[in-house]
């Protein structure tokens, strides 16, 4: 009888998170689901239900979303534009995603907090990093948008620059496959998969984690790096878990 009590004592022990601020780096891709552009219902649901699972382990979380579905800026192809109006054109990209992203948390029942880098104040608060760390407190989701503000700047560098604004103890950066391969495992089925590797190789070996900016600021400030596989359903609730999942990039 002792030992049945102790079982059932032992299934109902809540998980502790191994983190417990972190900052999620969401692609405009990430959005679109299997109908390849736009931002795609069922798939935008499915993150919000995975968020909302992370909420409830009490972690604080930020999320920083691109806007590639929509607009890529200046690598639009067969449209000739300045890079600087094409960055800004894909920032007010992420502002569409980070809006649809905070409906469908909050139909999930999770408050939510949209911060832009631009300001517009009839859709989004501005960024103010004391804020954004005082939403977070009040147990909040913040997702940010708009980048930096600033053209010539990645989604990826952005989402460094908050990370080390907000103290996030760590990047968890959603990719389609499953890791850090040392060359793209799509093309090539062979790839070598690293399931651990430093900022330094990352940076000699050209790898296509996060651009060469976001990973110079991630090393300058030992912010890991978790790259992980987003298509896998319940991948974010395991990495924060601390489970084995996906490349961590780390100093050594």
């Amino acid at each position: 009888m002792a030992a049945k009590k102790k079982a059932v004592k032992k299934s109902t022990k809540k998980a502790v998170p191994a983190y417990h601020r972190i900052l999620l780096k969401l692609s405009g891709e990430a959005f679109q689901g299997p109908q390849g552009f736009g931002i795609h219902g069922e798939t935008i649901q499915a993150i919000a239900r995975e968020l909302k699972e992370v909420h409830a382990l009490g972690v604080q979380t930020a999320i920083m979303v691109g806007g590639g579905n929509i607009f890529r800026g200046a690598r639009q192809k067969g449209f000739e534009i300045d890079r600087a109006t094409g960055d800004y054109m894909g920032m007010l990209a992420t502002v569409i995603n980070a809006l649809a992203l905070q409906d469908a948390l909050e139909k999930e029942g999770v408050f939510t907090r949209v911060l832009s880098a631009i300001e517009m104040k009839e859709v989004s608060e501005p960024f103010i990093r004391r804020r954004a760390m005082r939403h977070l407190e009040k147990d909040r989701v913040v997702i940010f948008a708009a980048g930096t503000g600033n053209p010539y700047f990645s989604t990826d560098t952005a989402a460094a620059l908050r990370a080390m604004e907000i103290k996030a103890e760590v990047i968890l950066k959603a990719t389609r496959v499953d890791g850090v391969y040392d060359a793209d495992p799509e093309k090539i089925p062979d790839a070598k998969f690293f399931a651990a590797i430093s900022y330094r190789e990352v940076l000699n070996q050209n790898l296509k984690v996060m651009d060469s900016t976001a990973i110079s600021l991630c090393m300058d400030n030992g912010m890991p790096i978790v790259v992980f596989n987003m298509n896998r359903s319940g991948n974010i609730k395991r990495v924060v878990l601390g489970e084995r999942v996906g490349s961590k990039v780390t100093p050594a």
